[in-house]
């Protein structure tokens, strides 16, 4: 157990070095980056009805969630208010796992993981499915990855319904200027140790209960509007080749991979936008009139490759 001594010597250091960052960042000169410290409690309990969401990271051999494999997955739980506070956080999962051919170098120079770390090392489905049963929510910064890798790890994942940090909050509008976790820690004055799923998840929970700059609401209220809200997503199917450029333009994207999903030009937008969208793809690129493929989209099905 430390003495006394060593805690005052401790704490007068701690008071120094902010003391010092203070000076720095006072003199208008200097911008100081703050090292994440843990955090187990962010508002106080008051009484309001909680919900339980699940921040969500993995780590993986590649990006193809049909060829590529989990190596490492991080799971924080957090209590949290339906108007976006963040109350308390529970202790995480955090596990290993061996894939069935070696890892590649970039992904170890990215992440630090190589085979030598992994070896033996097994996440058991049936734990990480209990592990999540009680999450009224799942999130995680670039959803539309860790999703569709964790419902082939665990299905029990596809009947929860998701948010995305990194795509669900306006960060450019709140003046970031990249949606990155590491960009966004940065911006927000703090660092970690990135590239790894613990850290990732503490991180990117740091960054949902803090105030955002000019809007001043926590980060998670704005990320909980948006995955409240239902979606249409608008397909472009058989849209002429010459046209591509229009439809890009309008924020148009292309659905190409190998997921089986329908190979389309498509964009997802606001229930309130449908039917205009539905004119345009109409009269600007089909120009006749035509059946419009539309898909309703929700927290449940959103970022999964069932859409």
């Amino acid at each position: 157990m430390p003495s006394s001594d060593h805690l005052s010597d401790s704490l007068l250091r701690d008071s120094h070095l902010k003391d010092l960052a203070d000076t720095l960042e006072a003199s208008g000169e200097y911008r100081v980056l703050r090292k994440l410290q843990s955090v187990s409690q962010y508002a106080p309990d008051d009484g309001s009805e909680k919900k339980r969401a699940l921040y969500v990271d993995v780590e993986t051999t590649g990006r193809n969630p049909q060829q590529d494999e989990v190596i490492e997955l991080a799971m924080v739980p957090f209590t949290y208010s339906q108007d976006g506070r963040i109350f308390s956080l529970e202790e995480p999962f955090q596990a290993l796992r061996e894939p069935t051919k070696p890892i590649p170098a970039e992904i170890t120079a990215i992440t630090g993981i190589d085979d030598a770390m992994v070896a033996g090392c097994r996440i058991d489905p049936a734990e990480v499915e209990h592990f999540m049963a009680e999450a009224d929510l799942i999130i995680a910064h670039n959803a539309s990855f860790d999703r569709r890798f964790l419902e082939r790890f665990c299905p029990a994942f596809m009947h929860k319904p998701w948010a995305c940090s990194m795509s669900q909050i306006d960060w450019q509008g709140e003046g970031f200027e990249g949606q990155k976790l590491v960009w966004l820690a940065a911006g927000a004055g703090f660092f970690y140790e990135k590239h790894r799923a613990i850290h990732d998840c503490r991180a990117g929970i740091e960054l949902l209960a803090r105030p955002l700059p000019k809007s001043g609401e926590p980060g998670l209220r704005q990320l909980l509007a948006r995955a409240r809200t239902p979606e249409w997503r608008i397909f472009a199917t058989g849209a002429p080749y010459d046209l591509k450029d229009v439809l890009k333009a309008r924020g148009y994207r292309w659905n190409g991979d190998a997921s089986g999903a329908q190979r389309a030009w498509f964009i997802d937008i606001e229930d309130a936008k449908r039917d205009a969208e539905c004119h345009f793809l109409q009269t600007e690129i089909y120009r006749r009139d035509v059946d419009v493929h539309c898909l309703r989209i929700d927290a449940f099905d959103r970022f999964s490759d069932r859409i």
